[in-house]
């Protein structure tokens, strides 16, 4: 049998990889992604291995962390050594979370002291910032798979 493509509704496709509603329709449009409509209904599905792969583009092609101002104002700490539990007491973000941007690859692990991970305070001092501007976004994303800051699409009342 003829591997099919999942397809998976725009809107979540567009939450999931970090893409923008309106130009992931664009690109529907232009027939850059394969798309359809179930008989009846009024919402696009849209192939999610084309979704991955061009968010994945669009990532490559963008800026990277390093590149913004909120890293540049930690850039001085590149390199520095902290740990998980330190860094977590020092920038008052719970250590689970510290741990789960490591683990996502968002803060980079420089080395190891003894049993404990070095993490490098550059990376989690951005983290922070971001995390400190979104506050009371419990459960939401901050990050793109990048490393970079998830802007959500704010709603219009």
């Amino acid at each position: 049998m003829v591997a099919l493509p999942t397809l998976i509704p725009l809107s979540e496709a567009a939450r999931k990889y970090g893409l923008d509603e309106a130009r992931l329709r664009e690109l529907v449009e232009k027939g850059k992604i394969r798309a359809g409509r179930l008989p009846g209904s009024d919402e696009v599905l849209v192939s999610e291995d084309e979704v991955q792969k061009r968010a994945e583009k669009e990532q490559d092609s963008g800026v990277r962390k390093e590149d913004l101002p909120e890293y540049q104002k930690h850039a001085h700490l590149k390199g520095i050594g902290i740990g998980i539990a330190e860094a977590s007491r020092k920038y008052k973000i719970p250590f689970s979370t510290v741990h789960r941007w490591v683990k996502l690859g968002y803060v980079k692990q420089i080395g190891v002291n003894g049993q404990k991970s070095l993490i490098d305070e550059a990376d989690i001092a951005y983290c922070n910032e971001v995390y400190k501007k979104r506050k009371g976004s419990r459960g939401k994303w901050l990050f793109k798979r990048d490393g970079t800051p998830y802007n959500p699409k704010k709603l219009v009342a």
